[in-house]
């Protein structure tokens, strides 16, 4: 009985405006925005995932400054109240307020961050000079490609003018830099504190800034524990 009095006399239905991106019907490229436009929202449930598997005090950091550039993004949003262009054009957005863009800024913090993270934190192999650099200037490429489309795709799917997405960039950008350098100057000489809390061993947080290529770093030494194992476990059957 109470199911056909809920189907009788249905709510009204809505949907997480935080992934919800409408195109025009039949337009292909916007299709193809929209699942770009979705990027953003990616990268944050891979920092959750990477915080949870790696729990790495960087990537804690990293993901804060994400955090406080989206506080930032609502606080000038409610400051300038300037309108979404098309108002009406779009039946579910999380907010009226359209300056600055917050996919915009959110990918710009993200790109300018990992741009300065892999220039001045990472530190090439001694053997692998050339390719090291090869690798960060295809992948820096990648990055901007990234923003670029995320920020047009923006104003192809009528969400934003290109005013609102050029002073997200920039607001982004500005802020990225700040962090970045606001986490190497202050924050990362006192991560060896923090990792040593009782807190953070209990949860196996851990401090990897002193290792100039945390990449290498742990493809040598899993490489090198897997042998070990196995040379045990041969021993061990024979």
């Amino acid at each position: 009985m109470a199911l056909e009095e809920q189907c009788s006399a249905p709510p009204r239905w809505r949907s997480i405006s935080l992934t919800h991106i409408e195109f025009a019907d039949g337009d292909l490229t916007g299709q193809v925005l929209a699942y770009i436009s979705l990027l953003p929202i990616a990268i944050l449930v891979g920092f959750v995932t990477l915080i949870v598997f790696k729990r790495e005090l960087h990537t804690i950091s990293f993901f804060t400054g994400i955090l406080f550039n989206e506080g930032v993004n609502w606080l000038l949003k409610h400051i300038f109240r300037e309108p979404r262009p098309c108002a009406g054009a779009h039946s579910n957005v999380p907010s009226e307020y359209g300056m600055p863009s917050s996919h915009s800024q959110l990918i710009w913090f993200f790109v300018v961050y990992f741009f300065l993270f892999l220039y001045f934190r990472m530190h090439q192999t001694n053997n692998a000079r050339c390719v090291d650099l090869l690798w960060r200037h295809i992948l820096s490429i990648i990055l901007l490609g990234i923003a670029l489309s995320v920020s047009y795709s923006r104003v192809y799917l009528l969400y934003h003018t290109w005013g609102q997405v050029f002073y997200g960039g920039l607001t982004g950008s500005a802020i990225g830099i700040v962090w970045f350098f606001f986490t190497q100057e202050v924050l990362t000489p006192l991560f060896p504190k923090i990792a040593a809390w009782p807190l953070s061993e209990y949860f196996l947080v851990r401090d990897t800034s002193l290792i100039p290529n945390i990449l290498w770093f742990e493809y040598t030494v899993t490489r090198s524990e897997a042998r070990n194992r196995q040379r045990k476990l041969g021993t061990k059957l024979q």
